[in-house]
């Protein structure tokens, strides 16, 4: 398996198709495992963020979540086989967990959201273990949280805390809940209980989900994506002054 690099972060080129057989080999080993979905938010917070970088050298399988992420590996000469973001990976592999018997647990969310995702899953056949959206403080023990969650022993944990938070509290607690998978889905819970509205796919496809995004949540994403996100054209420059050869390997 290729991976590619774009700035701190390395990246797994993989298809769909790919990346679902990954995760269940993940599952069937009885060891669990992390996914994390970068994109260019990820990519800018990992350069100033020693634990985001540390986790993401950890994960198992990352895949990319954007358009601009894929583009970007293009123009290094390293292309990644297509955007696979969370949102679209959900709702296959809930499915298929669901087939298999391996339930999932929902971490995180605003209040009622959860549920509500919880709902949209059971309806397409998951089978739901425990929902809970605490307020997470990661320099306070986990151990209770991590306790009740264990106890449903699920296949899969779906994290949705925001980056960083939902990946450093993966890497903390993966080895806790053995042999779930744990996933970093950052907004996918808001998506699924309709709380929030999906760009359309060729919104998506154009590279234009973060306009589409800004559009509906301005207040909250105006300062990610028109201050924070632009530094990710310096990252991309730096990156491509490299040797291409320390921008690629291959896994195991």
């Amino acid at each position: 398996m290729r991976r590619v690099r774009i700035g701190s972060l390395w990246v797994d080129a993989l298809s769909f198709e790919g990346v679902l057989a990954a995760v269940e080999q993940l599952r069937v080993s009885g060891k669990g495992g992390a996914l994390f979905t970068p994109n260019i938010d990820h990519i800018v917070t990992a350069e100033s963020h020693a634990g985001l970088r540390e986790a993401y050298a950890a994960a198992d399988l990352t895949v990319a979540d954007g358009q601009w992420v894929v583009w970007a590996s293009r123009l290094l000469g390293t292309p990644l086989p297509a955007k696979i973001s969370g949102s679209d990976l959900l709702l296959p592999l809930a499915r298929d967990a669901g087939k298999k018997g391996r339930p999932i647990y929902l971490l995180g969310g605003s209040p009622g959201v959860a549920e509500a995702a919880a709902r949209r899953l059971e309806k397409e056949g998951a089978i739901i273990c425990g929902v809970e959206s605490p307020s997470i403080d990661l320099s306070q023990p986990q151990d209770e949280l991590v306790a009740r969650i264990a106890a449903t022993k699920p296949g899969f944990v779906l994290v949705a805390l925001g980056c960083p938070k939902q990946e450093l509290w993966i890497h903390q607690q993966r080895a806790r809940l053995r042999p779930a998978v744990l996933v970093g889905i950052g907004g996918t819970l808001d998506f699924l209980a309709g709380r929030i509205r999906r760009a359309p796919p060729w919104i998506s496809r154009a590279g234009l989900e973060w306009a589409f995004r800004l559009v509906h949540e301005p207040r909250r994403l105006a300062r990610r994506y028109l201050i924070k996100d632009p530094m990710f054209l310096g990252i991309l420059l730096r990156t491509l002054r490299e040797p291409r050869a320390r921008r690629t390997i291959e896994r195991p």
